[in-house]
C-alpha cells in the first residue's frame, strides 16, 4: 500500500494504490459533503458525461487497516500516465482550463461547486481532460465567492496569457514554481495597451494589487469582510472567463522541429520502411502503454495504434510539433497524449519532501518505448555519453525500438557543422555493444539501402 504523495494536503480524503487499485479513502471531515454529491446523483452524472473519472463505492473490511479512521471508499480505474500541468502544451492547457470551468458551471446548475480550481485535479485520457477530485465537489451555498479564483488563474489563466500574449512558454517557471504564475509576478510584465483588457483587469491586475495591499498592511488585525457573490453572478464571471481563455491563440511562429516528419533526410521508401519496422515491432509486442520519445507530431504514435498499442504518452521538446500533434489526435480521438520534455532535464521529484509531484522516472510504467531520431539529439547535440544515453532510454521500458543516426547521416552531419567533432565514441559498434549490455537485440536492420541503423531491444532476457 502507497498513499499517492499528492494527495495529503486535504482532510476529507486521501488517494492510495494497493495491489494495482487507486482507491480513495474517505475521511469524516468530507463524509457529509461527499454524502450530499453522492445522494443527489450529481457525480453519477457527471461521470455519465465524461466530465469526471468514474468511481465505485468499495465495501471491503479488509481495507480499514489501510487508512484507519476512513468512512468511505472509492476505486478509480488506474490512468495510464499522470501528467504534471508544466509538461503539456498550450492546446492541453487550454483544454484543461475550458474543461474545469465548464464542469464548475455545470455543477453550478445542479447546486454544487468546486472547492479550489488547482490543474492538478485535472488529467487526461488522450487529448481529453477529465476532472479526477470527487472530493473538490460540494454543496453551494448562496453568495458564496469562487474560493479558487486565485488559483485558476495562476494555474489556468496567467500561464495561458505568458504563452498566447507574450510568446513566452511557461513550462520552467511553472516547474519551478508549482503553484503557479502569481498575478502580482505576471502584472510586471504588462504593458499600459495589455491592461485596456477587462479579463487581464479583473483576473490579473486587480488581484495583484489586492495581494500587495494585503502585504503592505502586514498583520494589523482588522475585521474580515466576507465577500458575497449571488450564483448568477459567479456563473457570469465563469463563463466570461471561458469566453476569454476560449479566445487565446499562439502567436504565429515556427519552431526548429515543427515540421520534421515532412523535412527530413528520408525518402518515401525509407519513411515507409521505418513505419513497418515499428509496426512489426510493436505488433509483436502488444504493449499497453507505450513511450514514444521525440514523437514530433505524431507520425510514428499513430503507426503504434494502428498496430496494436492500446494508448500513447508522446514527448517532445518543440512546442510547435507538439501543437500539430495535440490537434491531430484530438481531431482523430486516437489514444494518445503529447507531452512536453526536455530529455536532459526531465521532470524532477519535487514539492513537499521532494515527492508530492513524482519525477518522469517514477511515473513511467510504459510497456515499450520508441526512440526515433533522439539518440544523436543526446549524444551529440547535448554531449550526453553514448552510454548514458542507451542506459536511460533503455530504462524507460524493458522493449523498444532506438534508431542510431551515423555520423554520415545529413541530420548528424548538421549538428557537427559549427563545432568541433569530441565523439570518437559515437559509432554503431559502441552502440550495438551498449545496447547488448543492457538487453538483447531482437532485431536488427537498415532503414533502405545503406540508411540509420535501427534495432528492437528486450531487456528482458
Amino acid at each position: 500500500m502507497q498513499f499517492d504523495p499528492g494527495s495529503f494536503r486535504d482532510p476529507s480524503g486521501r488517494v492510495l494504490r494497493h495491489e494495482g487499485r487507486v482507491l480513495r479513502a474517505i475521511f469524516p471531515a468530507g463524509a457529509s459533503q461527499f454524502g450530499a454529491a453522492k445522494d443527489s446523483g450529481v457525480l453519477d452524472e457527471m461521470i455519465g458525461d465524461g466530465w469526471l473519472l468514474p468511481a465505485n463505492m468499495v465495501i471491503d473490511d479488509d481495507l480499514a487497516e489501510l487508512a484507519p479512521g476512513a468512512v468511505h471508499w472509492l476505486e478509480h480505474p488506474v490512468l495510464d500516465f499522470v501528467s504534471y500541468p508544466y509538461e503539456w502544451c498550450f492546446a492541453a492547457l487550454k483544454a484543461a482550463a475550458l474543461h474545469h470551468l465548464d464542469f464548475h458551471i455545470a455543477l453550478l446548475g445542479r447546486g454544487f461547486t468546486l472547492s479550489d480550481a488547482t490543474a492538478y485535479n485535472i488529467q487526461f485520457r488522450g487529448t481529453r481532460p477529465v476532472f479526477i477530485d470527487h472530493l473538490s465537489i460540494i454543496p453551494y451555498e448562496e453568495g458564496t465567492a469562487w474560493a479558487g479564483q486565485r488559483q485558476f488563474g495562476m494555474q489556468f489563466l496567467n500561464p495561458l496569457y505568458l504563452w498566447a500574449k507574450k510568446g513566452i512558454a511557461p513550462n520552467a517557471w511553472y516547474r519551478g514554481s508549482l503553484e503557479g504564475i502569481e498575478p502580482e509576478q505576471l502584472a510586471k510584465l504588462l504593458g499600459f495597451r495589455d491592461r485596456l483588457s477587462f479579463t487581464v483587469m479583473a483576473h490579473i491586475v486587480g488581484p495583484a494589487a489586492f495581494a500587495r495591499r494585503r502585504v503592505a498592511e502586514g498583520l494589523e488585525t482588522k475585521a474580515r469582510h466576507v465577500a458575497h457573490l449571488p450564483e448568477r453572478r459567479l456563473i457570469a464571471m465563469l463563463a466570461s472567463l471561458r469566453d476569454y481563455i476560449a479566445s487565446l491563440a499562439l502567436p504565429a511562429e515556427k519552431t526548429v522541429w515543427d515540421d520534421y516528419a515532412s523535412n527530413n533526410s528520408y525518402d518515401e521508401a525509407r519513411r515507409s520502411a521505418k513505419h513497418q519496422f515499428v509496426a512489426d515491432a510493436v505488433g509483436k509486442a502488444a504493449p499497453g502503454m507505450l513511450f514514444d520519445i521525440g514523437c514530433n507530431s505524431g507520425d510514428f504514435s499513430q503507426t503504434s495504434i494502428n498496430a496494436g498499442a492500446r494508448s500513447v504518452v508522446g514527448f517532445d521538446f518543440d512546442f510547435g510539433a507538439l501543437e500539430r500533434a495535440f490537434a491531430r489526435f484530438d481531431r482523430s480521438g486516437a489514444p494518445v497524449l503529447p507531452l512536453w520534455l526536455d530529455a536532459t532535464n526531465p521532470s524532477p521529484a519535487q514539492g513537499w519532501a521532494a515527492a508530492e509531484r513524482k519525477s518522469m522516472q517514477d511515473r513511467s510504467d510504459a510497456d515499450m518505448m520508441l526512440a526515433l531520431a533522439v539518440i544523436h539529439h543526446l549524444a551529440i547535440a547535448k554531449n550526453i555519453p553514448l552510454d548514458m544515453a542507451v542506459d536511460w532510454l533503455m530504462g524507460l521500458a524493458s522493449v523498444g525500438v532506438i534508431e542510431f543516426p551515423s555520423k554520415s547521416d545529413p541530420m548528424v552531419v548538421q549538428l557537427l557543422r559549427h563545432r568541433p567533432d569530441i565523439f570518437p565514441d559515437y559509432t554503431e559498434e559502441a552502440f550495438l555493444r551498449q545496447v547488448q549490455a543492457r538487453g538483447r537485440i531482437v532485431r536488427q536492420d537498415r532503414i533502405g539501402d545503406g540508411g540509420r541503423l535501427i534495432v528492437t531491444y528486450d531487456r528482458r532476457g
